[in-house]
């Protein structure tokens, strides 16, 4: 079960709860018939609805927590802010490395940290916040909705009807099977941001991105933690490379992994809770304070009646929907979380973008032709965008690989972050990228160049003529495109152009 930690109520709270779910909202009496029903009041739901409003539409959202979803309230933005925080109490351990001597030894307040990450979450709430989406021309209702027919929902008793509507309930954390984790308070993505007191020992279950975020963090505010993963190794889904840096990073700060994990349980003591676990050789035992679930995450379909709207689902993977985003019901759309692979904010605003497009003026957009990268905050950053070489593999395609170390890299060198690489992949024989991986402190950034180029079809060759000022990060690519030009320099073009210059 999941643990009942929260945080008393301050004005940072209030605030946010002021303008993501006002105390005492009233839903009003709805419209006799709106143009677009939107589902959820996540990432992909605000920008439906903003975006359908602003083309002149009759819109309702349907929110059943608050506004802002995952990412406001319990993903992206708390989760960021104490990681800064983190990152911050680690600069102090190195700041001999560059010259500067600290006479006292820092102490994290982690009661101050949860504060900040509280205040800041409540300055971006008014983004999402009811007034706004009100001042819009949006029509919000706070309830649970379910459909009772292919073009009707109902919330807080009361029926809407629409032309159109679009599911965009997200996912929730995934809490697996574990022996003995109903007998437990565990913490999970959307309770861990409401701690006041930092665990003494923590264990953290899953080495996917948000597992190993986390546990990093803790680890840096002085947590004893143990990160626990099925796998051989940390990140499952990355390149093996950036896995292994991020890996030893990860064990520098002290976390300890414990990897090829079978067969956990959990059992709960008066001075903590006991986790074991097989190893390969071994029965691993340990006592923390608390339990950590980063197991991945599960569509909010449950409640919705999916089947009295004629909308085709899986219980494990969420809504079915083709390339543009509609299910089997015409007149309903889905995007984000709730119907993709891609489960990240960024995606879920694109996603949302091409369903109002298609729902409401008849485009043709497509999710397949969307370029997402996805980065995960650890420290070094590790990004991703497109295909990889096993991928490539897999799909029979031939690809080259470039790759530009970061040691290499003057700027990276000069502020002492020289762990990772950058490695982009291009069609063989050809300057066309179709992926890239990127591992380094600001990997999510760099990879934000790579998104653009491909989204834009600009190829290594053009990168090679790019000024890039220096010394900066993103002279890596300019490089890498030299790397290219190289490959295109062959024994007899060197011959020609040796002559040609001897002949002038």
């Amino acid at each position: 079960m999941e643990s009942s930690t929260s945080s008393k109520t301050d004005p940072s709270e209030e605030q946010r709860t002021s303008n993501v779910k006002p105390r005492g909202w009233k839903n009003k009496k709805p419209a006799c018939r709106y143009d677009l029903v939107v589902l959820g009041g996540g990432t992909a739901g605000l920008v439906s609805a903003a975006g359908a409003a602003g083309l002149g539409a009759r819109v309702a959202l349907i929110e059943r927590e608050a506004l802002g979803g995952d990412c406001l309230n319990t993903g992206c933005v708390p989760s960021k802010a104490i990681l800064q925080s983190s990152r911050i109490a680690a600069t102090f351990s190195r700041a001999a490395e560059y010259g500067i001597k600290v006479d006292q030894i820092p102490r994290v307040d982690f009661h101050s940290v949860m504060e900040r990450m509280r205040r800041l979450r409540a300055d971006i709430s008014r983004h999402d916040s009811v007034d706004r989406f009100s001042g819009l021309g949006v029509d919000i209702f706070f309830g649970n909705a379910a459909f009772t027919g292919p073009k009707t929902v109902v919330v807080d008793g009361r029926v809407l009807h629409f032309k159109k509507a679009i599911i965009a309930t997200g996912a929730r954390p995934n809490i697996p099977p574990i022996a003995g984790i109903d007998k437990i308070d565990v913490l999970t993505s959307q309770n861990v941001f409401s701690l006041d007191e930092l665990p003494r020992r923590l264990g953290v279950i899953g080495a996917g991105p948000i597992g190993c975020e986390l546990a990093q963090a803790f680890a840096r505010f002085g947590s004893d933690v143990y990160l626990f993963e099925s796998s051989a190794d940390i990140l499952p889904r990355e390149d093996p490379e950036a896995a292994d840096i991020v890996s030893a990073a990860l064990q520098r700060d002290g976390v300890r992994l414990v990897a090829s994990v079978r067969d956990l349980e959990f059992r709960a003591e008066s001075s903590g809770v006991h986790i074991s676990a097989n190893l390969q050789q071994e029965t691993l035992e340990v006592e923390v304070d608390q339990v950590l679930l980063a197991t991945g995450r599960r569509a909010n379909i449950e409640d919705l009646d999916l089947d009295a709207a004629q909308v085709n689902y899986e219980s494990d993977r969420g809504i079915r929907v083709d390339d543009r985003l509609r299910t089997s019901n015409r007149s309903i759309y889905a995007a984000g979380d709730v119907c993709s692979a891609y489960q990240f904010t960024h995606a879920a605003d694109a996603l949302a973008r091409i369903a109002i497009g298609n729902a409401l003026l008849g485009l043709r957009g497509r999710a397949s032709r969307l370029h997402i990268p996805w980065s995960t905050y650890t420290s070094p950053e590790i990004a991703q965008i497109g295909i990889h070489p096993q991928a490539a593999e897999g799909r029979g395609l031939k690809i080259d690989t470039f790759i530009q170390p970061l040691v290499e890299v003057d700027r990276c060198v000069l502020d002492g972050e020289t762990d990772g690489f950058v490695k982009v992949y291009v069609r063989h024989h050809s300057d066309k990228i179709v992926g890239g991986t990127v591992v380094g402190k600001r990997a999510g950034e760099l990879i934000g160049m790579l998104a653009m180029a491909m989204t834009n079809g600009i190829g290594l060759k053009k990168m090679a003529n790019t000024i890039f000022p220096y010394p900066t990060e993103s002279e890596v690519f300019r490089r890498l495109g030299d790397q290219y030009n190289r490959t295109r320099l062959t024994p007899g073009i060197k011959w020609l152009l040796s002559h040609w210059i001897s002949w002038r």
